[in-house]
């Protein structure tokens, strides 16, 4: 049982542009099929629950003045000539990690220590361009 009203199924499917219309205007639409529960929302109501998923660099000055970048929780590293470089390099690592996870998402997120990274994973796959990947890294 869940305290917000469930919508069958059935009516979603004969007033779909509305429903669509009710997620993306008003507010998220929770509607049940047989036993399953499932909810339409809007990007920005998704970007407004992930609002507070970054990610935290951690840099390593290597002797030959490169940089080593890694981001907490997660088992991206790379090296580059600089921070701005290292930081791109990490964007680049994200979104290509993002895509995978989402393309063979049964196996990712039913992975014990994956499931965690799929807030992340969803706000990498959301974001409109590399730039916003990366201030989510070095915002």
């Amino acid at each position: 049982m869940s305290f917000m009203q469930s919508i069958p199924a059935t009516d979603i499917r004969k007033n779909f542009s509305s429903a669509i219309d009710k997620a993306v205007r008003e507010k998220p639409v929770a509607f049940k099929r047989n036993r399953d529960n499932l909810m339409l929302l809007s990007n920005a109501q998704v970007l407004g629950l992930l609002k507070g998923y970054s990610f935290k660099p951690v840099y390593i000055a290597e002797e030959d003045g490169s940089v080593t970048a890694s981001l907490e929780g997660f088992d991206l590293v790379i090296n580059a000539a600089d921070r701005e470089q290292a930081v791109t390099k990490l964007a680049d690592e994200l979104i290509e990690y993002a895509r995978e996870y989402y393309d063979q998402f049964q196996l990712y997120f039913n992975s014990n220590n994956r499931q965690q990274h799929y807030p992340y994973i969803l706000r990498v796959l959301l974001a409109e361009d590399l730039d916003e990947v990366k201030e989510l890294i070095d915002g």
